[in-house]
């Protein structure tokens, strides 16, 4: 297996007001996109190019949207990367980028 062209883990997924997961994995490999909980299950996953990700309008750096199969997820990633040997999720705008170099797309 390849390894994952972006992998983001300790990452807060949540579905409206909902929170889905804390310490959830967010993982671009193979052509997919996917949001694994704590544990490893899938929450949802979809072709990157069905994917699309963005920055909320208003909130932290820290926050990112994505849609998969219609439905709309915010992830709370780092407001930094951190540094190295460090532990936390890389840049809300790094997955950005991932999703849209994935996809074909010129950030």
């Amino acid at each position: 297996m390849a390894e994952p062209e972006f992998r983001a883990t300790g990452v807060r997924i949540g579905r409206r007001l909902r929170s889905l997961t804390r310490a959830g994995t967010v993982r671009i490999s193979g052509g997919r996109v996917e949001l694994l909980t704590s544990y490893g299950s899938e929450i949802d996953s979809a072709p990157v190019q069905a994917v699309r990700a963005s920055r909320p309008w208003f909130g932290p750096q820290d926050r990112a949207l994505a849609d998969l199969n219609g439905t709309r997820y915010l992830l709370t990633l780092g407001e930094r990367d951190p540094a190295p040997g460090e532990p936390g999720p890389p840049a809300a705008r790094r997955f950005i980028e991932a999703v849209r170099r994935a996809a074909g797309q010129h950030a």
